[in-house]
């Protein structure tokens, strides 16, 4: 399932390194992509971790606007 993450902080290539960093310490992440400049990311998962993804991000200082 593709999960579609919208994230509010992201502003330079640290930052992205950042998000890029936490999401791939999730087990349940298959692949990911992290957009600086539409501000997002595109994450394959088995299955939804909605709750797991927003908060793994947000520990790293970024706000999680919505997840699609």
């Amino acid at each position: 399932m593709e999960r579609k993450i919208i994230i509010e902080g992201m502003m330079c290539g640290h930052c992205k390194a950042a998000v890029e960093k936490a999401l791939s310490g999730i087990e349940e992440v298959k692949s990911f992509s992290v957009n600086l400049e539409e501000k997002n990311a595109v994450v394959e998962v088995e299955e939804n971790i909605d709750a797991k993804l927003k908060e793994t991000i947000e520990e790293e200082g970024y706000t999680v606007i919505g997840i699609e």
